[in-house]
């Protein structure tokens, strides 16, 4: 497990590679990004989270025990995404970064650490610039590949309305979705199942909720495609 040394103390001297985490939860119609504060002698106030890679380090864990220690819950998804070299200044001056993503549902993000705190990745403070570039990075991977993979579940607590999910895949993508055809899509995908549970939303009738629950076909695609 990572030891509890601070960013503040880690960044007084250089170290040769770090583990930053890009912590992303849904809140209404916005994503957050969850930013840590910087030393109080560093040039941007907010940084993402990350930690000083030692030779015996496994660096899986190191994001997965980052993420949880920040989060103070274990995320729904840790997996890396990027490893970073280039010349643009990192808060520990370290020569190779690993960027890793990490989803949280907002119910489960509440808890997050003191020293931190949610910005919509649409409205950010100044980070470090190779953060930055992380950061961007990470969020083009993410809706990349979302048409590929399940990943927007991930956002989502255990069950959830239809509504719901087209909202997180309208997050993730920037766009608004058509409903019919999302859900033409959705279930032709066969990613989820009914349960015998209903929900209000709304003035309307109460609305099914479903579970993720994949069903086996050939090809292995477990994505919602959107020709749409």
């Amino acid at each position: 497990m990572p030891s509890r040394t601070s960013p503040a103390r880690a960044a007084s001297r250089r170290v040769a590679s770090s583990i930053d985490v890009v912590i992303l939860t849904p809140r209404g119609r916005r994503l957050l990004v969850l930013l840590t504060r910087g030393p109080a002698r560093s040039r941007e106030r907010w940084q993402l989270p990350w930690h000083p890679l030692r030779p015996a380090d496994t660096i899986d864990d190191v994001a997965a025990q980052l993420a949880r220690r920040v989060l103070g819950t274990r995320p729904s998804l840790v997996e890396q995404v990027a490893a970073y070299g280039d010349r643009r200044r990192h808060p520990a001056g370290a020569d190779l970064s690993v960027a890793f993503l990490a989803l949280v549902e907002s119910e489960s993000a509440a808890g997050a650490d003191k020293n931190s705190a949610w910005f919509p990745v649409d409205d950010l403070p100044p980070l470090p610039p190779r953060q930055r570039a992380m950061l961007e990075g990470v969020l083009t991977s993410l809706r990349v590949r979302i048409d590929q993979s399940p990943i927007a579940f991930h956002l989502l607590p255990s069950t959830f309305t239809l509504t719901q999910l087209q909202e997180i895949y309208e997050l993730l993508l920037g766009r608004r979705l058509h409903k019919a055809s999302f859900r033409r899509s959705l279930h032709a995908a066969w990613l989820v199942e009914p349960t015998d549970e209903w929900r209000s939303e709304g003035r309307g009738r109460p609305a099914q909720l479903f579970r993720y629950a994949p069903r086996k076909r050939r090809g292995g695609r477990r994505g919602v495609r959107f020709g749409i």
